[in-house]
């Protein structure tokens, strides 16, 4: 496993149809939108999770593509599990005395332990060494800043929310049959986004990549995440999503030789002129453009305006 040694910016555009890409709990699982732009919303945490799927549904069998947050996960178990790998017994005194004579709280690590078992959390769970994690609590790993963040996704434009009422050919209880007098149906309703193309942002800093073990075959494990974690992620209530493209731009250094924003500013998603007035109701509505894109001698393609950049656009 190889160092990574450039930074990276990304774009993440993907679309929904007839879906609600990311409901808010504190809305009735309503589509999560912007209130004052109407611009549809989902959260770095719901995309995270896709990757956290991915991953785990296709590295499962192999050591060190575990899953730290997980369904049903008793994080505190985990942290504990990584102490013993590790070789350090929370029910004894700590072995090397610089750590403390004596064990101040019994079953918690102290000292350079900690920093032991985070290593070690680190070297089995592919979501610690790229997102980070919080393991303060229980037998104590620290905490862990991940090399790839994550932005919120945003609408192109503003999402209209569509409440359907549905209905099912059968009741729950005995009780609900009587009062409906063997009419046995049951109402509720679903809620979609007809169409909506949205727009996230992430990062890779070869720094913190460093400081967690995460490789450069941990980074292509993510772009492939990235490209592939709709197709199964499906369900009635998430309509059609997919990943439409995928841009990344490539520094030629670690410190990065241009800023993110001058990157992502030179991204153009404008509707097309096929499409008219009319709402988008597809991808194939917009036209993705990146302004300033440039061959260049060695066959890569960068950006006139920012030198010791690569474009690679991979979707």
């Amino acid at each position: 496993m190889s160092d990574i040694k450039n930074r990276y910016d990304f774009a993440l555009i993907f679309d929904v149809k007839d879906g609600n890409p990311n409901g808010d709990p504190d809305a009735g699982n309503l589509p999560r939108v912007d209130p004052e732009t109407g611009e549809g919303l989902v959260t770095d945490v719901c995309l995270k999770r896709k990757v956290r799927n991915y991953v785990f549904l296709t590295r499962k069998e192999e050591a060190s593509f575990g899953i730290f947050v997980k369904e049903k996960a008793i994080l505190n178990n985990l942290i504990a599990d990584a102490y013993a790998d590790a070789g350090i017994d929370l029910t004894a005194a700590p072995k090397d005395e610089k750590d403390g004579k004596k064990r101040n709280d019994k079953g918690k690590g102290q000292g350079s332990e900690v920093d032991k078992a985070r290593a070690q959390m680190c070297r089995d769970y592919y979501d610690v060494r790229t997102f980070g994690a919080v393991m303060s609590t229980g037998a104590n790993a620290g905490q862990v800043r991940g090399p790839v963040q994550m932005t919120f996704a945003r609408s192109v434009e503003p999402v209209v929310s569509l409440e359907h009422s549905i209905t099912r050919c059968a009741v729950a209880t005995e009780a609900e049959a009587e009062k409906q007098m063997g009419d046995n149906r049951t109402m509720g309703r679903k809620t979609t986004v007809p169409y909506g193309l949205y727009v996230g942002y992430g990062f890779v800093s070869p720094a913190f990549a460093n400081q967690t073990g995460f490789s450069e075959s941990d980074l292509e494990l993510f772009w492939e995440a990235l490209q592939n974690m709709f197709e199964h992620d499906r369900s009635a209530a998430r309509g059609l999503m997919g990943t439409c493209k995928l841009v990344v731009f490539k520094h030629d250094s670690a410190l990065g030789n241009a800023p993110a924003r001058k990157l992502f500013d030179a991204i153009k998603i404008k509707k097309s002129e096929n499409c008219g007035e009319r709402p988008a109701r597809s991808f194939a509505d917009y036209d993705v453009v990146i302004e300033g894109t440039e061959k260049r001698e060695n066959g890569t393609v960068g950006l006139a305006q920012c030198p010791g950049v690569e474009v690679l656009e991979l979707m």
